[in-house]
């Protein structure tokens, strides 16, 4: 069972209550109308019920809080105080002190209401000789522990600390509305990012070199010279060959990359504005000449 802070609960908890704000009001006992502490806080169950008042003990006390079970109170709005039911300001100094840093468990719970079950807030020890999880769940006489296992302990077995239900008091809930602001996400369309193959005819020059024989007949300085004997040497079927070379164009393709593309997605905030007609409950109060109180 997890328990909440009112606030954390509920942010506009003070429109729920119609502006009686229970923190803040002084917490005194029954029987001598002497101060034990104020009410700091309030912890409610996932259902909203309220379970306990944040009692802090800070003006006798420096730093203790305890926690006051909502059926040990009566509240008294027109002396904006809370009575602590059967409780005395010794009583309330050996109660468990609550540590808000720590988290509320069953254990914890337990050592609180072991204290108010006792028809004389007992302060002592509560015995542990039974462990928890063989406990069964049953309401209990005052003055006794009843048995209990962590899953399936309800607070309304035990009314005589969790109950509101006073003899002298009738409770009438006043209803409203309230817009609830929430998101859906829905598709709005697709973009596809895909590619395809376009052709075109490319040119490209390319230099190429041919080699020819160029055949010159020159007269030499000394034409018409007299050779000696023998220098001259007549030959049929003389040769000279020079080989010819010349350059192709050798025309090849290759894939190089070009630029590359990056597909991603980015998120726009927007404020909407929407408006409907709520509803509101209010008292009507028909006296019928008899005096009433309207606190």
């Amino acid at each position: 069972m997890v328990l909440y802070k009112l606030e954390d609960f509920d942010p506009n908890y003070r429109d729920t209550l119609q502006g009686d704000d229970i923190k803040g009001l002084g917490v005194y006992t029954e029987r001598n109308n002497e101060k034990i502490g104020t009410v700091n806080d309030v912890l409610v169950d996932d259902d909203g019920h309220f379970r306990y008042l944040i009692v802090d003990l800070g003006f006798w006390i420096f730093g203790k809080k305890v926690l006051l079970p909502v059926g040990r109170t009566r509240i008294d709005h027109g002396t904006d105080r809370v009575y602590a039911v059967g409780m005395t300001r010794e009583q309330a100094e050996n109660l468990p002190e609550f540590d808000e840093r720590l988290s509320l468990d069953q254990d914890y719970e337990e050592r609180v209401r072991g204290v108010y079950r006792n028809p004389n807030y007992s302060t002592q020890p509560l015995d542990t000789s039974t462990p928890l999880e063989t406990r069964t769940p049953v309401e209990a006489p005052l003055g006794t522990t009843p048995a209990y296992t962590r899953d399936t302990y309800k607070y309304e077995q035990e009314p005589s600390l969790y109950g509101l239900n006073e003899p002298h008091h009738e409770t009438m809930k006043l209803y409203q509305e309230r817009l609830i602001a929430s998101k859906r996400r829905q598709k709005t369309g697709e973009v596809t990012v895909g590619k395809h193959v376009e052709t075109e005819t490319a040119r490209v020059a390319v230099p190429l070199e041919r080699e020819r024989v160029v055949v010159e007949r020159v007269t030499p300085e000394n034409a018409g010279r007299v050779v000696s004997p023998g220098e001259a040497n007549f030959r049929e079927s003389e040769v000279t060959r020079i080989e010819l070379h010349e350059e192709t164009p050798d025309i090849r393709k290759e894939a190089v990359v070009r630029e590359e593309v990056r597909v991603k997605k980015v998120v726009e905030q927007d404020t909407v504005q929407a408006e409907d007609t709520i509803r509101r409950e209010e008292l009507d109060v028909n006296t019928s000449g008899l005096p009433v109180e309207e606190r």
